[in-house]
């Protein structure tokens, strides 16, 4: 994994428009985090407020995200007013997104973070499991308090992910990945059984049962979203990896960082093993692996893999 990225998920249950909604309010930062407290606003997305990890104010702003089908924002934080270093983004996933057709109504809040090398403190590395991962149950508790709730609800899936530096030109990896053709190098458990266009294709999984594949990309703010759904036709199944391609310059807020995060969204069951399609999060990250090697290849680069999975700024 990715040592500079770190992911949160929680259910909530409470309707995507109220999610989304109550998370575009900066001032809501005071109900549900560990100390971000909202001092001053500086306009109507940004104020200035503590913070968990610095003994000083930081400045918050809030960008709204847009995407066609998904709903979802970026935080960003910096030590001076518009001059932001740091950045979250979110995405919120309605619960028919996972599984077409079900009756579960709520949403799945997933949080991204990153902390740049170059800027990070000890303290920061060593507390941002923590710290998040307990402010994602407080966020929860909050919302599901306002629907009416008195404890928490599980949700009947939950989110894991695999995440992967690939030192490549991001235009390099989106072009790469938008063509679903290519699939057939970087992927080993599905194989091509039809005809396959740049956008869907027919496959047979590695037990040979029948998979229409079809794929999505989309730009979102300063990075891309590109959408994998394998449908089993015969057994009417939905498996959908929704993966972030995130410039490494604008995650770490640093414009000499080349290359791209790849961060890969997976949905699982609670206490259930999947019938079919891919059935561990290890299947996504071992096919983030080839990614990275083949990316990087086509760039011309054929250094950076050898020094694994995770960025590291090169010494000057």
């Amino acid at each position: 994994m990715e040592k500079n990225t770190f992911a949160t998920s929680a259910y909530i249950a409470n309707s995507l428009e109220n999610t989304y909604e109550y998370l575009c309010s900066l001032k809501n930062l005071d109900e549900w985090t560990l100390y971000s407290r909202m001092a001053e606003q500086m306009d109507e997305d940004t104020w200035r407020g503590s913070a968990s990890g610095y003994h000083r104010d930081l400045y918050y702003h809030v960008k709204k995200l847009q995407h066609s089908q998904l709903q979802g924002i970026e935080w960003h934080c910096g030590l001076e007013y518009q001059k932001y270093f740091q950045v979250y983004p979110v995405l919120l996933f309605p619960s028919d997104y996972i599984e077409p057709g079900t009756d579960e109504n709520g949403v799945y809040f997933h949080w991204l973070s990153f902390v740049d090398p170059k800027r990070q403190t000890q303290m920061i590395m060593q507390g941002i499991h923590t710290v998040h991962t307990s402010e994602c149950r407080s966020l929860k508790a909050n919302l599901e308090r306002k629907a009416g709730l008195t404890s928490a609800e599980k949700g009947r899936y939950f989110i894991d992910t695999d995440t992967i530096y690939v030192d490549a030109p991001i235009e390099v990896g989106v072009a790469y990945l938008s063509d679903l053709r290519n699939m057939n190098d970087w992927a080993h458990l599905v194989r091509p059984d039809g005809e396959t266009s740049a956008l869907s294709g027919e496959y047979r999984d590695e037990y040979g049962h029948k998979v229409k594949v079809s794929l999505r990309v989309e730009p979102v703010s300063k990075w891309y979203l590109v959408e994998h759904e394998f449908f089993y036709p015969e057994q009417g199944f939905y498996q959908r990896c929704p993966s972030m391609l995130i410039p490494a310059s604008y995650a770490f807020g640093d414009p000499e960082a080349p290359g791209f995060i790849l961060h890969r969204i997976t949905f699982w069951k609670h206490g259930e093993q999947l019938p079919l399609g891919k059935l561990q999060i290890e299947d996504f990250g071992a096919e983030n692996m080839n990614i990275k090697r083949l990316t990087e290849a086509k760039a011309g680069n054929l250094q950076s893999f050898d020094r694994g999975q995770s960025y590291a700024p090169l010494a000057k």
